[in-house]
């Protein structure tokens, strides 16, 4: 199917990435790897790790696949979006994340702070006239305090969910903005364990 969607694609400014699977099998992934790069394709997706195997066994995957890929190409690990697990996954070798976690947490009233996921809908909330973090840019931050993003919720007004789903992304590319500092300075890894020991939205607990 791979071979037969390369000979199909014709536009020039899309890159088509092969996906690895085989499971929780070490021996599957290692023969869907080899297959996978022989292809000579612009980057390569890890498929079938986030559709819920437990933790230990998705970095276990990870762990057998990202050393037999190209380290020269993006490496793609499909469907990740918790911080924790990014920062983790980055720690392996992966460049590229997809989730649909940000719009779906949103749409459910919750977002992401460094002290936590916490949800807009709590009655702590009802008075809080702070930002959803204090020390974010984005827009809803910048613009719109707790108590009144938990009103709309309350209303049910579609405008919450796109606030909070600004917020969330923002959350996220910086995030990625930062790893990206962290690794062209060579202090990724002390960087890593300092946010997963003062952080709780980067704890592995």
């Amino acid at each position: 199917w791979v071979i037969r969607s390369m000979k199909a694609k014709a536009r020039s400014d899309q890159a088509l990435f092969p996906i690895v699977q085989g499971g929780t099998h070490k021996d599957l992934r290692k023969i869907s790897a080899e297959f996978m790069v022989g292809l000579d394709a612009p980057g390569i997706a890890i498929g079938g790790v986030a559709v819920g195997e437990p933790k230990p066994k998705m970095w276990e995957v990870v762990d057998t696949v990202a050393p037999l890929l190209p380290k020269e190409k993006p490496r793609y690990l499909m469907g990740i979006g918790e911080p924790s697990d990014i920062l983790e996954a980055v720690a392996r070798g992966i460049d590229m994340f997809d989730c649909v976690l940000p719009t779906r947490l949103a749409r459910h009233g919750s977002f992401w702070t460094h002290e936590g996921r916490k949800s807009i809908e709590n009655a702590e909330f009802t008075r809080d006239h702070t930002p959803l973090e204090t020390d974010c840019g984005c827009y809803t931050c910048g613009q719109f305090t707790r108590s009144y993003l938990r009103h709309l919720v309350v209303e049910k007004e579609m405008l919450a969910p796109r606030l909070l789903t600004i917020h969330n992304l923002h959350f996220l590319l910086d995030l990625m903005r930062k790893i990206r500092t962290e690794i062209s300075k060579g202090t990724f890894s002390t960087w890593q364990k300092n946010l997963q020991n003062n952080s709780p939205i980067f704890s592995l607990s």
